[in-house]
Order: structure tokens, then sequence, then C-alpha cells
């Protein structure tokens, strides 16, 4: 495997780059929630402040339908900025004359902030138009953007027609630290939560040869169960599409069940928004009015015991209603051995946001041999799927 990094570019002092970032934070009256994938791009953004090249910076921000305030991209600007301690200079817009005057106007070393991309639907059409309004801005480009790297969308897969193109610092860590998850030490443990079953099936069968012991949480375990004739109650579950029912019992049936483990007790409560009385039920003893917020203390116990086997660890997605605070302490749980299990005794791996968001209020995801910027990008990697915005810059 080859990493076209930016580190290799010639010539590259005083040139104009294009930074493809992905700064899809969320963002509430002006104020950014969580900054990790801002931190996680600074080292690429100083090598080339480093390097006294003129940065313009793009990204998107949620999916808008034409312009809106709601969806600016400058409070992550202004954050940016406090972040280099540097200012950094934001144009309400990403093409045309207006972005191009501002871009005449840069010295070495400045950076300037584009506008949210998707605010041109052209961007997510992967429009050739668009790509070379946005590769006129610039004589490099750089994707640093994981994140969106399995989407064919114009600043990610068309603009590399027109400009030399290279991988940032972030993009190289993800990559090198996802492929140790494509070679793993045994025993190799998969922690698999949330929900979109279809996705994350076909990350399980991949993983079906290489696993040790596959450990299933949230809508994943309470589908299979369903799947399996146990009750779960008014439970989420994903039995609508068959061929899909049928695809997740053939791979639970070839597993044996030997690696494939289930939850043994849950959290549950009545109320469909988690708000009423809380319970502990055993397997088998979940009433059909329940819902199954989260695993229970003996499933943490018991999937603790497997974690703690393991020398490669990777985790996606949710054990459970993780927004609810009561029914977050089994994602906690398993996310705090994950983390003590990490940098070390094993390689671990998480990613998705729900994930990070638990790790972080471990206050332990520095233990975490790599939190990944991307959710859906790092199935799709680990996956072996298509990614447009590598291609010409990764080679497997």
């Amino acid at each position: 495997m080859h990493i076209k990094s930016i580190r290799e570019a010639k010539n590259l002092k005083e040139r104009r780059v294009f930074l493809r970032s992905d700064f899809n934070v969320p963002i509430v009256k002006g104020k950014i929630l969580d900054d990790y994938k801002l931190i996680s791009s600074l080292p690429t953004i100083r090598f080339l402040l480093s390097n006294k090249c003129k940065i313009i910076i793009g990204t998107h921000l949620g999916s808008p339908k034409g312009k809106s305030s709601a969806f600016s991209t400058k409070p992550i600007a202004l954050r940016l900025g406090r972040m280099l301690g540097k200012k950094i200079k934001f144009v309400n817009d990403c093409i045309g004359a207006k972005v191009e005057k501002e871009i005449e106007k840069m010295k070495d070393g400045e950076i300037l902030f584009l506008e949210n991309l998707r605010f041109y639907k052209e961007e997510k059409k992967n429009k050739k138009s668009f790509a070379k309004k946005l590769a006129r801005l610039a004589d490099i480009y750089v994707n640093d953007a994981f994140g969106v790297s399995h989407r064919k969308h114009a600043s990610v897969s068309a603009i590399r027609k027109y400009l030399p193109h290279y991988a940032g610092l972030l993009m190289e860590k993800e990559i090198l630290n996802l492929n140790k998850i494509l070679h793993p030490s045994k025993p190799f443990v998969v922690v698999m939560g949330g929900a979109k079953i279809a996705t994350k099936l076909q990350i399980l069968e991949r993983f079906e040869g290489k696993a040790d012991y596959i450990l299933l949480g949230g809508s994943l375990a309470n589908t299979l169960l369903s799947i399996l004739g146990y009750e779960v109650g008014k439970s989420r579950v994903e039995t609508d599409d068959m061929s899909l029912t049928h695809q997740l019992i053939s791979f639970y049936k070839r597993c044996k069940n030997k690696k494939v483990i289930l939850p043994l007790d849950f959290a549950v409560s009545q109320s469909k928004d988690g708000k009423g009385n809380a319970k502990i039920k055993t397997l088998g003893n979940v009433d059909k009015k329940d819902y199954i917020f989260d695993i229970g203390p003996k499933t943490i116990s018991f999937y603790a015991k497997f974690i703690k086997k393991g020398n490669t660890i990777v985790w996606n997605g949710p054990l459970g209603m993780f927004e609810n605070s009561h029914f977050k302490h089994g994602t906690i749980s398993i996310a705090r051995t994950i983390a003590a299990r990490s940098t070390g005794a094993a390689f671990g791996v998480a990613g998705g946001g729900e994930t990070v968001e638990a790790l972080k209020a471990t206050h332990m995801m520095d233990y975490v041999d790599w939190v990944s910027t991307g959710g859906g990008a790092m199935l799709s990697y680990l996956n072996g799927e298509k990614m447009p915005g590598l291609k010409g810059i990764v080679r497997r």
C-alpha cells in the first residue's frame, strides 16, 4: 500500500493549497459542541503553514437545502482561528469572483476559510463544472476529509482531475491505523452497536473469518434476538427487509454461536421515550410492552471478559440509547474497558459520532490508539468498498 502524502509534494512552499477538510461538527446557536475533528486536522494545517502555503479551507456542514445562515461555516472558522492563535479570513461563498479576489490578496502563510460547499447542489452531484471552479482557487489539492471520502462529491472526487492531489496528515493516519484492523493481531474483538444493519452486516461478514469474538448491542442485537425467537418487546428492530433478515441469520448460523456474543440482560422501560421507570431484565424475561434501551450489568461484565482477551479491538456504535442519561451506562462501561485495554496491551480503534462522544465522556479517549473521524467512511474502508476520495491518493 502507498499513500500519496502531502509530505511528498515538491515545490510546496508559497503555493495555493485547497485543503478539503471534514469539519461537519454539531453547532447550536453558533457554538461548536464537539471540536474533535478540528483538533485532528491541526497537524496538516500547521504543516502547510510551516511551508508558507496560502491555505484555502473548504468543508461541508450538514445537509442544507440551499444557502442558510443556520448552516454557515463561519463559527468553524472562528474556532479554528482561536485554536491556531491566528486570524483566519472568512468569505461568505466558496466559488466565484469574490472568493478569487480574496485569494489574490492573500500573503504566504495566511488562511482563507470558505462558506459551506453544500450551499451549491452541484457539490453533492459531483458536477465537473463546480469542481473546476473550486480548482481555479488553488495550485494543489489536499484531501484531509476522510469522513466524506466514501462520497462521490465534487470537492472530494471530481476536483482531483484538475489539480495535483495529495493526502493530508490526518488522512494518512486514518489509513495507516485502519489498515492495522485489516491485518489484526489475535485475538481480534469486534464490538458493534447502533442501527443501520445493512451497512454493519457487511463489515461483520468481512470480519467473519478474522474475528475471534463479535460482541453485539443496540438495534443490531435486538434484531438478531428477535429473529432467533426471543421477545424484545417494542424495541427498535430492522426486520422489514426479508433478504437482510435471511442474510443476518445465515451469518449467525455460520458462526455457530461461537464467536457472535449476544446480551444476557437489558435495561428496559415501558415508556417509548425512555422517561419511565427503568428495570433490569434478563434475556427471556422481556415483556411485550418493554423497550430495550441498554445492555444490563451482567452483559457489561460478560462483554468485558472478551474485550480483556483482545489484542486488536474495533468498536463502532453505541450499545444502547446513549443520549438518555438513564441508558448510557452500558456504552460508557464498554468504552472504559476498551480504553483501558488499548495502548499497550491491545491495539484499539473506535469510530462514529456517538462512539467518540462516549469515549469523551470517559475522559479516557487518549488511551485508545486511534479514534477515527469517520463513522460511515471507516466502515466503508474496512469493508473494502471503493472510496472516491482516495482514488489516486491511496493505492491498496
